[in-house]
């Protein structure tokens, strides 16, 4: 269903508020959301709306205050208080970003909170001020390492930012086939997954996403993007969480923002990514259609195009969850 700018970001803005977050907390929230549907993942949109609800539902607060329990010049631990990831990584953003502005570094992990999203979204803050952002997040145990078939790390995205004179270059990867929030939103559609992406509780290959849910994604990448699994783990345990977080809680997010004039000359180091991103895009072709990218281009464009479109596209299932509980809130 296609679905205006305006009318989206109201749903958002109104199913939010019925699960009773505030005015200032559902702005941030929606706009994180609305990024992931104009940059294409439309899984991580407003359809994660549904999935805040039925955790709100399994466990009825919205979390206690953040507090940061240890900081330096440089540094900030960030005890999230249970909240929601959207709210928690944008505070532990504005450290970081804090810090480095003053000292040239600033490292900053977070723990205590769950879905923190999409870490380009937060990338793209720090790059935006001139600096070369690097962040991880751990997450409840859903992935299963290369030759295993029983979960062991989250699906652990790790994201690498670095600003430019035009379109930074933004590396964000999970590092299973699928992603969690894909999962669920077959299982809310009734679509099967892919062929080789999943195994049930008992080992078996499956294409059934709630059988899924309960066993464990496949690993990407083989060896490499295990151990990759395993790296962001463990910064999620230098952030704060345990070494295996429990089911949507205690997720541990680590983020480092660096000013580039600690080493060379910011505008020298802006030019250079971006005649390097040049370079990568200038490669020979092997399939003349098929184009060479640099990270974060592709979506920005798909960003720039549903902006300009006025319009995004939901999933006839999520748009009507998603008005319902948005209804509820005059009740």
């Amino acid at each position: 269903m296609r679905v205006s700018l305006e009318r989206a970001q109201q749903l958002a803005h109104d199913s939010l508020r019925a699960l009773g977050y505030s005015g200032p907390e559902c702005r941030t929230i929606a706009s994180h959301l609305m990024d992931c549907e104009l940059r294409g993942l439309e899984y991580a949109g407003l359809a994660r709306i549904l999935s805040i609800a039925d955790r709100l539902s399994a466990n009825p607060s919205l979390g206690g205050p953040m507090r940061v329990t240890r900081e330096s010049a440089v540094s900030a631990q960030l005890d999230g208080g249970d909240r929601v990831g959207y709210l928690v990584a944008e505070e532990a953003t504005r450290l970081a970003i804090e810090k480095a502005r003053a000292s040239g570094i600033g490292a900053v992990g977070a723990n205590n909170t769950w879905y923190t999203g999409m870490l380009s979204y937060y990338a793209e803050k720090v790059v935006a001020d001139g600096m070369v952002a690097m962040i991880a997040s751990n997450a409840t145990p859903w992935v299963a390492p290369f030759g295993g078939s029983e979960a062991r790390f989250g699906t652990n995205p790790m994201c690498v930012g670095f600003p430019s004179d035009a379109t930074p270059v933004i590396w964000d990867i999970g590092i299973s086939e699928i992603i969690h929030a894909q999962v669920v939103i077959a299982g809310r559609t009734g679509r099967p997954l892919p062929v080789g992406v999943a195994y049930d509780a008992d080992g078996i290959a499956t294409q059934d996403p709630v059988a899924a849910l309960v066993g464990s994604f496949v690993n990407w990448g083989g060896h490499k993007g295990s151990g990759l699994g395993i790296v962001v783990q463990l910064l999620g345990v230098l952030a704060g969480s345990p070494i295996l977080p429990g089911h949507l809680r205690d997720f541990g997010f680590f983020m480092l923002a660096v000013r580039p004039d600690l080493f060379v000359d910011p505008g020298e180091f802006r030019q250079r990514v971006s005649e390097y991103a040049a370079h990568i895009r200038a490669t020979r072709r092997l399939e003349e259609d098929i184009p060479v990218r640099v990270p974060f281009e592709r979506s920005a464009a798909l960003r720039a195009e549903r902006l300009a479109r006025g319009s995004i596209d939901l999933e006839d299932v999520v748009y009507a969850a998603v008005v319902a509980l948005a209804e509820t809130r005059d009740r």
